[in-house]
């Protein structure tokens, strides 16, 4: 799906010192969780309790939640415990229809400005699913007053377990179904190809941490990203959530991002976001770099055997103690790794990859979440459906690569026996139940899953205070010191590719009047200048253009000459008007015919019009760096191996490239 803008595109500018005042004061109003956590998850001073419907209780002159309303301080209760022993106390305590909600990860029924109140009443009250995603899409404020409707609904229940909220990325530009949320008054900041361009990882980290707050002033406390997948496969369509070929320094970048979510490298805190690193593993080499939701993208393959290199990132997540990973819904074509051959089953799926690997060599002790709807049905009509068309029909969602004639209670015991622990887009715990009544799963291992489950909700302070101001959301949301910090990134990233006879940076005492593609006349009118319809009476033109998706399967690369940004481009070209091509890099797209008709060609990876417009006047300077080659045509994409980096025989950018105004 293309994307033009964020919505927060105009300009927000605020003086560094003004910025951190304005920001540190906000943080710091009522609402937020700030009592430090060791690494058992202990408090190490007195949390801010609050609750609506739970009373509160003092012992020995310390006050404390009475969640199961009896009276007395049960362990479970006891922020001065660790994670660790508030979560077996409060596993002992509960039925088996209590634990099997954990073991799912609902989607919030979005109603209006918020959630519909009976849907959610049945999924959290009833069904026990205290674990959510929301794709609201709406002011800071009214997300903030949404998720708080949540947890006084999970206060209700018999044991007062609050609720995590996760929500895909909702800070960068692109807007995907089912991989982003569209940014309502969140910081605009690159995809995250774009943060990697942007090559700092202090920045990154820096980003991290502004999404993190974002998260928890509006009440959502895991975020599904980081994208560890590497970009091998130059057709694949979700390169634009990853950082970029090159296995380690796309390893550096996800290593400070986890940082940054998680607020320190330590594990999670009371003021943290959980991270869901993704997709474990090999990903990035879809054949052909289709689209593993549907079912003709169901393989990953590996012609280059370079599997290894696929696990690298996964590494830097690891030592930031990332708190989930979510396995790919991939089936990795006739695998062997180690002399293991991997059975042909989706990794959601597959004990080796989750049990063997994941757990075993690398010692992963956090929340496997399953990717959407692995357990659900697939009928032959789910099957035959490609893009463009969605792959949400009227059967549902359903991704079982593998197991696809399997039943739901089937697959619901297939992925908890390989060791996933909650079960991604599913809101029928019911299945887990069945499977252990009918001893398909053993209580032990649903034991097992709750507690990993119950522990992060410890540590993340939520059973002292789940609730958040939704004033303060309001003001802290995409405040300008973040949009300030947001802008920078976006400007770094800008990659300049081509600049003949010095056409950029462009001189306003020279350029009065502009044609535009793709750009706010409303930005440039703002800025003083007089936009124009035929590029001919311009003195300069800029002309961006979006990702193609070409071709039959739109896989595509390049441009045809039907496209319409392409025509743009080829008209302003035409003109003789000084013209700069703008191309959004989701993927590394066939720049051959750009780079030929353009004077100037500034690759972004989500920019707002009012920092392009900046740093096509020299007010900004980019400072990118290609994360990734680009191939010189779609020839060459064909005869590369979809698992090897950067291996086009004869690229157009190799990977690293960027000018700049000096």
């Amino acid at each position: 799906m293309r994307s033009r803008n964020h919505p927060t595109s105009g300009r927000r500018r605020l003086a560094v010192g003004a910025a951190v005042t304005t920001v540190a004061a906000l943080i710091a109003q009522p609402g937020t969780l700030t009592a430090p956590a060791d690494a058992h998850g202990k408090p190490s001073a007195a949390p801010r309790l609050e609750s609506r419907d739970v009373p509160i209780l003092t012992k020995d002159g310390v006050r404390f939640r009475d969640l199961n309303r009896d009276g007395r301080l049960t362990p479970y209760e006891d922020w001065r415990l660790s994670a660790t022993a508030r979560a077996r106390d409060l596993l002992s305590r509960m039925t088996l229809e209590e634990k099997a909600g954990l073991l799912v990860h609902g989607t919030l029924p979005t109603s209006g400005d918020g959630y519909d109140a009976a849907a959610t009443a049945q999924l959290v009250g009833d069904r026990h699913v205290t674990t959510a995603i929301t794709r609201l899409s709406k002011s800071p404020e009214k997300v903030a007053a949404a998720n708080n409707s949540v947890q006084a609904i999970a206060e209700k229940q018999r044991l007062g377990i609050p609720a995590v909220i996760s929500t895909d990325p909702r800070n960068g530009f692109s807007v995907v179904e089912g991989q982003t949320v569209a940014g309502a008054g969140t910081t605009a900041m690159p995809d995250a190809i774009g943060i990697a361009a942007a090559h700092d990882t202090r920045l990154t980290e820096r980003l991290g941490d502004i999404i993190r707050r974002e998260y928890r002033a509006v009440g959502i406390t895991e975020g599904l990203s980081p994208q560890a997948d590497i970009a091998t496969e130059p057709r694949w369509t979700r390169i634009n959530g990853t950082f970029g070929s090159d296995p380690d320094t796309a390893g550096r970048q996800v290593n400070a991002y986890v940082k940054g979510m998680q607020h320190g490298a330590h594990g999670l805190g009371p003021d943290s976001t959980a991270t869901v690193t993704k997709h474990w593993v090999g990903y990035g080499a879809q054949t052909n770099g289709y689209d593993s939701h549907y079912h003709y993208g169901r393989y990953a393959t590996f012609p280059g055997k370079n599997f290894a290199d696929h696990i690298t990132p996964f590494k830097g997540a690891f030592a930031a103690h990332t708190s989930g990973v979510m396995p790919t819904y991939s089936i990795l074509k006739d695998l062997t790794y180690k002399g293991h051959k991997l059975d042909q089953v989706g990794a959601g799926f597959n004990s080796y990859l989750l049990k063997d690997l994941l757990r075993g060599t690398y010692k992963f002790d956090g929340v496997i979440v399953s990717d959407w709807g692995i357990t659900g049905d697939c009928p032959q009509q789910c099957r035959d459906t490609r893009p463009p068309a969605s792959f949400v029909g009227p059967w549902g969602v359903g991704m079982p690569w593998g197991v696809e004639d399997q039943s739901v209670l089937q697959r619901t015991a297939l992925t908890l026996n390989a060791g996933v622990d909650q079960i991604g887009g599913s809101d029928q715990p019911s299945y887990v139940v069945q499977a252990v009544r009918q001893k398909l799963v053993g209580e032990q291992r649903v034991n097992e899953a709750a507690r990993r489950v119950l522990e992060q909700k410890f540590r993340l302070g939520l059973f002292e205070n789940p609730y958040v101001d939704e004033e303060v959301a309001g003001r802290l949301v995409g405040n300008a010191g973040f949009q300030a910090v947001g802008d920078k990134a976006q400007s770094d990233s800008l990659t300049l590719l081509k600049n003949n006879d010095r056409t950029l940076p462009a001189r306003s005492d020279q350029v009065r009047t502009v044609y535009l593609h793709g750009v706010s006349a409303d930005e440039a009118e703002a800025r003083g200048l007089k936009v124009v319809d035929d590029p001919a009476d311009a003195d300069l033109a800029v002309v961006r253009l979006a990702d193609p998706r070409a071709g039959s399967d739109l896989t595509g690369l390049d441009f045809p000459a039907t496209d319409p940004d392409y025509q743009a481009l080829r008209k302003a070209s035409a003109s003789g008007t000084p013209t700069v091509a703008v191309p959004k890099l989701d993927r590394p797209l066939v720049l051959t015919g750009v780079t030929r008709a353009a004077d100037a060609v500034v690759a972004n990876f989500g920019v707002s019009d009012a920092v392009l417009l900046d740093t096509v006047f020299g007010e900004r300077t980019p400072k990118g760096r290609l994360p990734f080659e680009l191939p010189s045509s779609m020839k060459e994409v064909e005869t590369q191996q979809g698992d090897v980096p950067d291996d086009t025989t004869h690229p157009l950018y190799e990977r690293g490239f960027g000018l700049t105004y000096r």
